[in-house]
């Protein structure tokens, strides 16, 4: 049985281009961090959709793949637009310029490339010429002209942004594993300018339009871009969305943080609670004198319940008879709580031999719906992410205004993707994603916040925006991140402390969730009015207990 499960693997060529690797100085190794990354398997698994590219292939990780070899073509042609472009050179020399940076290019990408040094050149060269022609759109709207696009290229390039093609190539551009290094696209430029300083320029206007149309927020002005400073057009929208931080970070690995609401109080609380609750109603019926309340325990405390609460319960539950009754109510109220605390359990034996994958599903914060209800107000913010925050005293909670379209999820999506396996900083993308997932359940919640000017819908309904925000609910890791946790912490607190939703609460835990309890002290007081009946019928109950009926 041979070690290698690729039979296309070519062994020599591997040892080959190892050794001249390592042969090879980088002076600049550490000026370039990994940043091209494959998108995490849990992410992938969710919607792969979001994370695969549909119409080109852009760098080497998806070239070879023969559904997308038909957009070959249409680079090639973007290629010979280049070489006409070029001043008084070939574009081999284009090539050969690149080729002199390919160890900093495999720098850049997280898997093992097996490319030699002439395809990566080449194939970074044609990839370049087709990103910057797609990206021209942008540079003519900002009174720039590079090339003229071609007929052949149409009905792909869409000065209005309103094809489908155009946004089809689009979200393939945002895509994680379908990234090129910017510096790439620099040094095409920098042969089509006369000085760098023009080719930047030029670059910039480009991501300026790009940013413009591709972030779902309302950014500031674009145009004082450090081009030097993106690694890729991902990180690019990134870092417009999430500022660089200087301050390292605590990665937290969560697993299963938030589970559904519901699901978190048990299916009818903690047995404390409910003995609890019926001592302060005991204590109440006790103490009460007068009123309505001293004629309610006249009513359902007659002289033969007095006597039979004052009976040594404890010492008839031991009785034969009894304590099968005993043991049955027990089962019933106690044992889903024995099973939970016994580490010895088969079932938690079971469970925790199951390998979770670390997945946030839902963060601990009341819907839109909830909110709206109990009095809190939402307003748009001026800014980005970190303009979010929620003042008590107004009960505003303030949130930026996101722009969603068909673009927006997988946008979103590999932002996200791009975070987690970056880890450069705090997941604040990851943790806004969450946050919006956590208020958005319905369309009703989407609805409130379209209304608000929050959500701006180019969607075709508040169905879509829920299910874009639900859908979003898996994540890698998450982090602490101060400003976001302390508004999801004050939003908490104020709602909690609203008197209705602490009734609710009270409801929900004592009453609802205890159906089981409820539903045995219902059985008994049938049984005893039962007893009651089938006593009065052999015996004059009004006489015995001078009870006097007004007729």
């Amino acid at each position: 049985m041979t070690s290698n499960s690729n039979p296309s693997f070519d062994e020599l060529r591997w040892v080959i281009e190892i050794r001249r690797t390592l042969d090879e100085e980088l002076e600049e190794d550490s000026e370039v961090p990994v940043n091209i990354y494959n998108v995490p398997k849990t992410l992938m698994a969710a919607k792969p959709d979001c994370y695969v590219p549909q119409e080109v292939a852009l760098g080497p990780y998806h070239h070879w793949q023969p559904e997308l070899y038909e957009m070959e073509r249409y680079k090639l042609a973007a290629a010979k637009r280049t070489q006409k472009h070029l001043q008084r050179v070939k574009f081999e020399s284009l090539v050969d310029q690149l080729t002199k940076h390919e160890p900093r290019i495999r720098a850049c990408y997280h898997k093992f490339l097996e490319f030699n040094g002439d395809t990566l050149a080449w194939m970074m060269a044609i990839d370049a010429s087709f990103l910057l022609e797609f990206l021209q759109v942008y540079s003519i709207k900002a009174g720039w002209l590079l090339t003229r696009v071609s007929s052949r290229m149409s009905h792909l390039v869409d000065y209005a942004g309103t094809k489908s093609a155009h946004n089809a190539i689009l979200r393939d551009m945002v895509m994680l594993e379908n990234q090129i290094p910017l510096f790439v696209l620099r040094e095409v430029l920098e042969f089509q300018f006369p000085t760098l300083d023009q080719a930047d320029d030029m670059l910039r206007s480009m991501l300026a339009g790009f940013g413009e149309d591709l972030c779902p927020f309302r950014m500031k002005d674009l145009t004082q871009i450090h081009v030097e400073e993106q690694a890729h057009l991902l990180d690019f929208l990134y870092h417009i969305i999430v500022p660089r931080s200087k301050e390292p970070s605590e990665i937290i690995e969560v697993e299963n943080e938030g589970e559904s609401k519901e699901g978190k109080e048990g299916c009818f609380g903690d047995s404390s609670y409910v003995q609890q609750l019926f001592q302060i109603i005991w204590n109440l019926l006790s103490t009460s004198t007068e009123g309505p309340i001293s004629r309610l325990k006249r009513l359902i405390l007659p002289d033969p319940v007095k006597v039979i609460l004052k009976l040594p319960w404890k010492t008839i539950s031991n009785l034969p008879g009894f304590s099968i009754l005993k043991q049955r109510v027990e089962h019933i109220f106690f044992s889903q709580n024995k099973e939970e605390n016994n580490p010895e359990n088969g079932n938690s034996n079971s469970n925790s031999n199951i390998i979770k994958p670390p997945l946030i599903e839902e963060i601990a914060i009341p819907s839109v719906s909830e909110l709206y209800k109990s009095g809190v107000r939402f307003l748009p913010a001026n800014g980005s992410i970190s303009s979010i925050t929620f003042d008590a005293k107004m009960a505003t909670l303030y949130l930026p205004t996101v722009s969603l379209d068909v673009n927006t999820e997988v946008t979103l999506r590999n932002l996200v993707a791009y975070e987690a396996s970056n880890a450069s900083g705090p997941l604040v993308m990851t943790r806004y994603t969450e946050l919006m997932n956590g208020i958005i359940d319905t369309e009703e919640d989407a609805k409130i916040l379209r209304e608000r000017g929050i959500i701006l819908n180019r969607l075709k309904s508040d169905e879509e925006v829920a299910n874009l925000w639900n859908g979003m609910s898996k994540s890698i890791r998450l982090t602490k991140v101060p400003f976001l946790d302390k508004v999801i912490e004050d939003v908490n607190n104020y709602h909690t402390g609203i008197w209705k939703v602490k009734a609710a609460k009270f409801m929900k835990r004592y009453v609802i969730g205890s159906w089981q309890l409820l539903t045995f002290v219902a059985t008994v007081l049938i049984f005893l009015l039962m007893t009651l009946q089938a006593f009065c019928s052999v015996y004059n109950c009004p006489r015995m207990f001078r009870v006097t009926t007004d007729l």
